[in-house]
């Protein structure tokens, strides 16, 4: 950021200031060196990184992918482990280009990043709409295909809002929403198939959202191609709805998918099975 000096009465200098909220100084995030690749962990196995791979399957190289908080945030730890690293160049809206993006309190910033953009000419260049694709993950998602991220009225204290989520699905070619099919469910992988335990206690497919922070109405308009990815199936928005296009091995899809969403659902006639290796443990396959 650049202030004009006549708006700038004294410089504080913070001894104790943190370069994140988890992180006192990490030169590697502030591009003065370069974190040895072998650094970074990868994902444990389970239903979230089933998610993570089946996303990453749908990147291709060269793609200009810009991802949210969430488990697309691991996404770039998939490619890291199956090789791919480099095939895709990673947009933070926070202004970091290329790099491996951090998690959990590190969001937002990366490691090895290839340039820095200020935030605001970041966002210029996503309401361009330059980039390939966008991975974000959802709260609630509608019967026309509409994502709530921003509003939940059981729980209005833990969301944050929808920051710059508007700006980029609004420009995106494409967009992947990933999380998990329903809200505290008990999962399970086994022998290559994933078990549903005990279902959760809240559906995330409702009829409604309570907020419309995305529009599936708006990007079927726009002609945005976008998909849903979850523990149990793929979706896509469709003129007609949701469209479930591949599940994944040991789920039934009248008791575990179209009886657990209060949107209506269609199975596809080529219904397909998700990659069984995805499933199996350490599986790191593309």
């Amino acid at each position: 950021m650049r202030i004009p000096g006549v708006l700038v009465d004294y410089i504080v200098i913070a001894p104790e200031q943190t370069q994140t909220t988890q992180t006192q100084y990490e030169p590697a995030i502030s591009g003065e060196i370069s974190r040895p690749l072998s650094a970074f962990r990868y994902m444990e196995h389970g239903p979230a990184r089933v998610i993570a791979q089946r996303v990453a399957q749908e990147l291709q190289s060269g793609d200009a992918v810009n991802i949210g908080f969430g488990i697309s945030a691991n996404v770039p730890r998939i490619l890291l482990e199956q090789g791919r690293h480099g095939d895709v160049t990673w947009l933070l809206e926070q202004g970091a280009i290329g790099g491996v993006p951090l998690l959990e309190f590190q969001f937002g910033c990366a490691s090895n990043a290839e340039a820095f953009l200020p935030s605001p000419q970041q966002f210029t260049y996503f309401q361009g709409g330059g980039f390939d694709l966008t991975l974000m993950s959802f709260l609630q998602i509608g019967a026309d295909g509409s994502v709530n991220v921003s509003h939940l009225p059981a729980r209005p204290h833990v969301t944050a809002g929808c920051g710059g989520f508007i700006d980029i699905t609004s420009h995106a070619k494409r967009i992947i929403f990933s999380g998990f099919f329903n809200a505290g469910a008990q999962l399970q992988l086994e022998e290559g198939q994933l078990r549903i335990i005990k279902e959760g206690k809240a559906k995330k497919l409702v009829q409604d959202v309570a907020h419309v922070t995305f529009s599936g109405k708006r990007a079927i308009r726009l002609g945005q191609q976008v998909q849903y990815i979850t523990e149990r199936c793929v979706l896509e928005l469709t003129p007609d709805g949701l469209l479930v296009t591949e599940i994944a091995p040991g789920i039934d899809p009248e008791r575990d998918i179209l009886a657990q969403s209060d949107a209506p659902l269609r199975l596809a006639d080529d219904l397909k099975l998700m990659n069984p290796l995805y499933f199996q443990q350490g599986s790191h396959h593309e």
